[in-house]
């Protein structure tokens, strides 16, 4: 055989065999077309696609974003409340500072202001607050303030430095009374370190509870401390800035003077000048039943007058409503000083309910002071009857 024969073997083994029936049925029923469109025969319809892993991804896309968005949240909210009670923590322990502070105010107050005291005892008093003062500014200087408030801190310790500065001057200077007979120039030595009290209570006020209060604010976080109080706390050492001043200090020195000596000195005493009803302003009478409409802020307020020719220092007044029941119902308060010929007002709040329709009394008494002779116009009983609006 030769190559040329070799080359014109058809190899039939590997073309397909001819269909039969059965086949050519099956292969035209596949290639049969769909129903014909007004342009033509229609495409043959795609197999579906399996779109349930798309939209599983889609599922898990859409909770991975809801988790981080609750996440975000969360974050946000423990940082607000991690942010409140950092500002809230450290106001509080301010405020028991402040409460000290002033407690130790009142105390040198009714030290000044208590009859019969002599000077070295009241030296060694001042002496002692001052003491204590100085252990409030040691527990300020303890507490860290959150970073926006560090410069109102240091105010904070700088009004208490000050309160202690004067105690020690004051307690200083009225060991150097003894040297000094002119009262004037004694008394001025008194009041120029007693005005420290009144500068720290303005740098506390101006230096501390006001921009402490605005940048509060503008953190948005309000209410009270975590004792309920205040959520900026004031501090005032003197209830009364007046007692800081030379004619307040100058009776100060008489009394101590003359509690050393054994001599009072000057015609005591004080009276009544008037009771009204707040908010109205209605004045009650001692000789004419007057109709007190009752309202939920109802108080009185009762004018006093030094009617003598010396100052007077630390006069209880009390007020009283009678009651059918015996449950009188008693508001007291204090006049710390009253200069002679001078007035002052004491108001009572938070009356209460007094009995209705009932014609009662309303007594009004300021304590007679040491000395006082006539005290006839140291009370007043005004009749009164109560009604509902």
């Amino acid at each position: 055989m030769s190559e040329r024969d070799v080359d014109n073997i058809d190899f039939d083994f590997f073309e397909d065999e001819p269909q039969t029936e059965e086949q050519s049925r099956t292969e035209r029923l596949m290639r049969r077309p769909g129903p014909r469109g007004p342009d033509g025969p229609s495409r043959p319809p795609r197999a579906p696609q399996n779109l349930t892993p798309l939209l599983r991804l889609v599922g898990l896309i859409a909770f991975a974003i809801l988790i981080i968005v609750l996440l975000v949240f969360w974050i946000q909210s423990c940082q607000a409340s991690s942010k409140t009670n950092r500002y809230k923590g450290y106001m509080t322990k301010v405020s028991e500072v402040a409460t000290s502070s002033e407690q130790i105010g009142r105390q040198l107050s009714d030290f000044l202001l208590a009859p019969g005291t002599k000077r070295a005892e009241l030296q060694s008093q001042v002496a002692g607050l001052a003491r204590h003062e100085q252990l409030n500014v040691d527990r300020a200087r303890g507490i860290n303030p959150p970073g926006p408030l560090r410069d109102e801190h240091q105010a904070v310790i700088q009004a208490l430095e000050y309160r202690v500065s004067g105690l020690n001057g004051l307690a200083n200077a009225l060991g150097a009374t003894v040297a000094i007979k002119n009262t004037t120039k004694a008394a001025t030595a008194l009041s120029s370190q007693m005005q420290r009290f009144v500068a720290s209570d303005v740098i506390w006020d101006d230096s501390f509870r006001s921009p402490s209060e605005a940048e509060l604010k503008q953190q948005g976080i309000t209410g009270t401390n975590d004792q309920g109080g205040p959520l900026v706390p004031d501090s005032s050492f003197l209830q009364n800035s007046e007692l800081a001043s030379i004619s307040a200090v100058t009776s100060v020195l008489e009394r101590l003077r003359g509690a050393t000596t054994g001599t009072t000195g000057g015609l005591r005493g004080t009276s009544i000048v008037s009771t009204k009803v707040l908010p109205s302003g209605q004045e009650l009478s001692t000789s004419t039943q007057t109709d007190i409409v009752v309202t939920a802020s109802m108080a009185f307020q009762v004018t006093v007058q030094n009617s003598g020719n010396s100052q007077v220092l630390s006069v209880p007044v009390k007020l009283t409503i009678e009651q059918p029941n015996g449950n009188n119902i008693v508001k007291t308060a204090r006049i710390d000083f009253l200069n002679t010929g001078d007035s002052t007002t004491v108001t009572f709040h938070n009356i209460g309910q007094p009995t209705f329709t009932t014609p009662t009394t309303v007594k009004v008494e300021v304590q007679p002071v040491a000395g006082e002779s006539n005290t006839s116009n140291n009370s007043a009983d005004y009749p009164v009857i109560f009604s509902v609006a």
